[in-house]
């Protein structure tokens, strides 16, 4: 399988379990509006994926949230299975991404920098 191909099967899974948050996640205790996709790497098999997840708020609510989005793959993988034609629906693996804030804490370094 070509990277073209691979990267495109990321960037439209990605869009989908996005647009299904709300509803996947609709009465849940944590809220899905806190939840951003950053990204996904599905294997070259197809049959695995690694979901990228950032969440807004404590490391309490972050866990929280890891762990609901476990709870609800079966539901994400339906969708999948439902809106997107690939040969394999590969099993979601949900992870939790802190690199964007690691991104606000080298931004607020540099913004504590004297500028010359």
């Amino acid at each position: 399988m070509g990277v073209d191909r691979l990267e495109r099967i990321n960037s439209l899974l990605k869009r989908v379990i996005a647009e299904s948050m709300f509803s996947v996640m609709q009465g849940d205790t944590v809220q899905p509006g806190f939840i951003t996709v950053t990204g996904v790497t599905c294997g070259k098999d197809l049959r695995d994926a690694t979901v990228r997840v950032s969440v807004f708020g404590d490391d309490e609510l972050k866990e929280t949230a890891i762990q609901h989005l476990k709870h609800h793959a079966r539901r994400f993988q339906d969708i999948i299975n439902r809106e997107v034609k690939i040969k394999f629906t590969p099993r979601l693996n949900f992870q939790l991404d802190l690199s964007l804030e690691k991104g606000d804490e080298v931004l607020a370094i540099l913004n504590s920098l004297p500028q010359t």
